[in-house]
């Protein structure tokens, strides 16, 4: 389902790791929603991924659904929250960069 919202990013590359801070809109979003529920804090853990479809269909089969998915503004990779509340208290992001 399209969604209005939007967030400000920053990113820091602190070796093999990745720290996204994101600060949502007003919109709703798995974003929004994790802030106003739990306040600041860990909101998912990202994979990169190949076959993201094939990835997404695996976890829907196995009882783990989709919560929000898109591409970044430059269109540079493609992400999918999957809803792992209930199992990890947090939510895993699957992404995949597009191939050149």
């Amino acid at each position: 389902m399209p969604t209005e919202a939007r967030a400000k990013l920053s990113f820091f590359k602190l070796g093999s790791i990745q720290l996204e801070l994101i600060e949502p809109d007003h919109h709703p979003s798995t974003w929004r929603e994790s802030l106003d529920r739990n306040g600041e804090g860990f909101h998912h853990i990202a994979f990169f991924v190949n076959g993201m479809k094939e990835k997404i269909s695996l976890w829907q089969r196995n009882q783990i659904p989709i919560l929000q998915k898109g591409e970044n503004a430059v269109g540079h990779y493609a992400y999918a929250y999957m809803d792992t509340l209930p199992q990890l208290k947090l939510l895993i992001e699957l992404l995949e960069q597009e191939k050149s």
